[in-house]
């Protein structure tokens, strides 16, 4: 039995590599993502569905690139959409940082929680009961290269994140990853990972489900 497993998240999952400039446009191969990695790693018995979108908030409709980065917003129609699915990895965060949204990690933390109650309370996993989740904290950023001013003031925050999202994995029963334990953001912009993280988060988040959901 093929077991199915969404990836719920921004641009890191879409693929974005590290952006010289903000005119950059451009994405990972399907292998190179760290989806893809994780799919290669698992083999047939599992389905990984990449769902990242660049700029994909928690909950917040973005005022400058759009209603449709709501995280939340969007969450229903992907779930009846791919069900049913054994568990949903949420790797989100990184673009609450950003000044416009004005939220500190603890915040953004209790919108990752959010998301969690939303698929908890959810039928599309196997049976309509809900699928299982794994909640992953994404690496702290850098201020620099054309990213900078766009995430000003969201080094700090980003250091107690990971912290803030387990907390809130806890108070749920959640299994809980964090990321920067094995990649780092690219210094190009701070923001967005090489080939080599993707296969690093890849390679890790694989053994992490495998180890979850033998």
């Amino acid at each position: 039995m093929t077991r199915s497993v969404l990836c719920f998240g921004d641009s890191n999952t879409h693929g974005t590599p590290p952006m010289p400039d903000l005119d950059f446009v451009g994405r990972h191969g399907p292998a190179e993502r760290w989806p893809g990695v994780m799919a290669a790693e698992l083999g047939p018995g599992w389905r990984v569905i990449d769902e990242g979108l660049p700029g994909r908030t928690t909950v917040h409709a973005d005022p400058i690139e759009g209603a449709h980065k709501n995280g939340l917003a969007v969450l229903p129609a992907l779930l009846e959409s791919h069900r049913p699915l054994d568990v949903v990895i949420v790797k989100l965060g990184t673009n609450d940082l950003k000044p416009r949204f004005a939220v500190d990690a603890g915040d953004i933390a209790l919108s990752v929680g959010r998301i969690a109650d939303a698929i908890l309370a959810s039928d599309a996993g196997p049976g309509s009961a809900a699928p299982d989740i794994l909640l992953v904290a994404p690496p702290p950023i850098l201020e620099t290269g054309c990213l900078a001013g766009m995430f000003a003031g969201g080094r700090a925050k980003s250091l107690r994140l990971a912290a803030a999202i387990r907390a809130e994995a806890d108070r749920r029963g959640l299994p809980f990853f964090d990321a920067g334990g094995v990649i780092a953001v690219d210094p190009l912009d701070g923001i967005h990972y090489d080939a080599a993280a993707h296969v690093a988060l890849g390679r890790a988040l694989a053994a992490e489900v495998a180890r979850l959901w033998p």
